[in-house]
């Protein structure tokens, strides 16, 4: 597979994790929400986190970020390229170890394909 199609081929995987995650992060939302307002009368613990990313140009950050803002419950706040990593808002802070490896699993593995940038030190892009 030339590189040409590995990067549609990531684009297109990319995409429909995304959409799969705005569908169940939407579900859960709602369920937080109305589990806030009818049943608790008390909301879940939002918290703000920070989560480190795989070496991207600032392209490929600045759409991980809109993707992560983008999933309902997740904000973003910050982005820093020196060192890598997001500041979020999240909605709801239970399960924090869960946000962050979605966005691992659902976002990192195509943006690293289509926007990935090589090491030149340990912490600093090249």
């Amino acid at each position: 597979m030339g590189r040409w199609a590995q990067r549609a081929w990531a684009a297109a995987v990319l995409v429909v994790r995304f959409l799969k995650a705005v569908v169940i992060s939407g579900v859960q939302t709602v369920a937080v929400i109305a589990r806030a307002s009818l049943v608790d009368r008390r909301p879940p613990p939002a918290a703000f986190l920070r989560v480190r990313f795989a070496p991207m140009s600032a392209q490929g950050a600045a759409l991980l970020g809109c993707m992560v803002t983008l999933t309902p419950g997740t904000t973003t706040i910050d982005i820093d390229l020196e060192r890598c990593e997001l500041l979020l808002h999240v909605l709801d802070a239970s399960d924090t170890e869960a946000v962050v490896q979605g966005i691992r699993r659902d976002f990192e593995p195509g943006l690293v394909a289509l926007f990935g940038r090589a090491m030149d030190a340990p912490g600093r892009v090249a």
